[in-house]
């Protein structure tokens, strides 16, 4: 007899349980698993370490609003291909796939709304849209917010979440930086609040330009802000990079953003600011 032979069916365990999707949220962080429903309650912000979660704008203008009530403008605007952009696709059709996966038209979203009574204009941008690239249309919008805004004789609130300049349209892209840059002085002059937020990742042709120009510069804690890559920076200067370079916490040491703010209490915060206004 062979003592080394099966003689038994192998043990039946049951039926192996699966965990539908959508129902728990792994942090990258700290690898706390949280509930999902948990997670949207606490704005998608890890309950044990504080990891700030990915949203977009519907959530970001939702969680400013009062009631979570909101005005939208200026909806149908949507780029063209004025360059004909083929790589590796054609632009037009990377443009409809967007709009199919997001139900947006454009990386950003315009919207009046009140925080605490307070009307303001806010635009934010929308990262799943093209990376949350700025192209015409994206320039379009907020140089028409910002118009909004002096119109209406009331502050604006700029919500950045970008890769950067949309490489499709070339230099008409890139200069939108001086268009929403201009239309930002005219703010100034009138003496009407700016406030930008900087969220994860903030790069690019939008770092570069309006998300660094706020009267109040806050970010989001451990945002990646920053223009050109950390891999083309080190190639440039022959140097290695210090440890959290081009995050939130290391723009807050050297100066270049004015406070970090914990998503939970950015309504508050901004609320704060904007008294200053009507005081």
């Amino acid at each position: 007899m062979n003592w080394f032979v099966r003689t038994k069916e192998k043990i039946f365990s049951g039926v192996r349980k699966q965990i539908p999707d959508g129902i728990w949220q792994k942090c990258p962080k700290c690898g706390e698993v949280i509930y999902f429903k948990e997670l949207d309650k606490n704005a998608r912000v890890c309950t044990k370490c504080s990891y700030h979660f990915r949203i977009y704008s519907e959530d970001y203008l939702e969680l400013l609003a009062d009631n979570g009530l909101f005005a939208e403008f200026n909806i149908a605007i949507s780029s063209e291909d004025p360059l004909k952009f083929r790589i590796p696709k054609r632009y037009t059709d990377s443009i409809q796939t967007a709009k199919r996966k997001t139900g947006l038209n454009e990386a950003v979203r315009t919207a009046e709304l009140t925080i605490q009574s307070i009307p303001v204009v806010v635009a934010a941008m929308d990262f799943r849209f093209i990376g949350g690239s700025m192209g015409s249309a994206v320039g379009e919008k907020i140089a028409r917010a910002a118009d909004r805004a002096l119109k209406r004789n009331i502050p604006l609130i700029i919500i950045s979440a970008s890769g950067g300049a949309r490489m499709q349209e070339g230099v008409l892209s890139l200069m939108q930086m001086a268009k929403t840059s201009a239309r930002l002085s005219l703010l100034a002059e009138k003496g009407l609040p700016y406030i930008s937020v900087l969220t994860d990742p903030t790069t690019g042709g939008v770092s570069a330009s309006y998300a660094m120009l706020g009267d109040i510069n806050i970010a989001e804690p451990g945002a990646l802000i920053g223009f050109a890559g950390q891999r083309v920076i080190k190639q440039t200067i022959g140097q290695d990079l210090p440890n959290g370079f081009q995050r939130s916490e290391f723009l807050l040491e050297k100066g270049l953003i004015d406070l970090i703010c914990d998503r939970r209490q950015l309504k508050s915060t901004i609320y704060k600011f904007l008294q200053f206004n009507y005081a």
